[in-house]
């Protein structure tokens, strides 16, 4: 996928353009679950550690940073250890603990104001079902250390998409009545379950490549200020 958001707010990791490994998969009734959300979490990071392997290869200069194993770890979880950090530093805290963290159910309210962890629309990944009458939510991000930039970076964003059950959960949650077409097929099982993600191509490679700015590895518009800025500090932009 490669599109334009023109309000993007830019900066290391934000570009006005945007490219993505998009996908969708079918999946069946049964595949629901938060097991199989972690399969496919799992079949996703070892495609990102064969990519690093081969990458190192070629460049000895380049470090392993990804570990061997992704950590699973729910929003409501991490906001009850660091109750008093904002939902970005918890994002920091845990991924520079633990390397690579998948954090579940992004969306639904975690705290005593009911706020989320972070936004996301009500419409596309199903962040309110319950797993044995406990909330878990079907989708997440995926996190990692950057030990180039000392923050966490957000390679990932997925989730098992809505059905007619959670949609209307959602949208009541929510308050959200502007109904269109799209939400008509879903809440009358018009339209195949699935899930599907998107990988930030550029986001991977400036990772993996061990860079400080997304713009060291692809071609997009910067501010005067934000170019001048980083020839002084020796960043070339493309």
């Amino acid at each position: 996928m490669d599109a334009i958001r023109k309000d993007e707010k830019l900066d290391d990791i934000h570009s006005i353009y945007v490219d993505q490994y998009d996908w969708e998969m079918r999946i069946e009734r049964s595949d629901r679950t938060l097991e199989f959300l972690k399969k496919i979490v799992k079949r996703i990071y070892t495609a990102m550690r064969d990519t690093e392997s081969k990458i190192n290869g070629k460049f000895s200069k380049l470090k392993r940073k990804l570990p061997k194993k992704i950590t699973f770890l729910h929003t409501e979880d991490v906001y009850k250890l660091y109750p008093n950090l904002t939902p970005k530093e918890r994002e920091c805290a845990v991924a520079k603990e633990h390397g690579a963290v998948f954090l579940i159910g992004i969306g639904y309210p975690i705290d005593k104001e009911n706020k989320p962890h972070d936004l996301r629309a009500v419409d596309y990944d199903d962040w309110i079902s319950n797993s044995d009458g406990v909330h878990h939510g079907l989708n997440g991000d995926i996190l990692v250390w950057d030990n180039v930039r000392h923050s966490v970076l957000e390679l990932s964003s997925m989730g098992i998409r809505v059905n007619s059950d959670s949609l209307t959960a959602q949208m009541k949650m929510l308050n959200f009545t502007n109904k269109k077409y799209y939400h008509e097929l879903v809440l009358n099982n018009q339209i195949p379950l699935s899930i599907g993600g998107g990988i930030g191509q550029s986001r991977l490679a400036m990772f993996l490549l061990e860079k400080i700015h997304i713009g060291e590895v692809q071609v997009s518009e910067w501010p005067v200020e934000m170019i001048k800025r980083c020839e002084e500090d020796g960043i070339k932009l493309l």
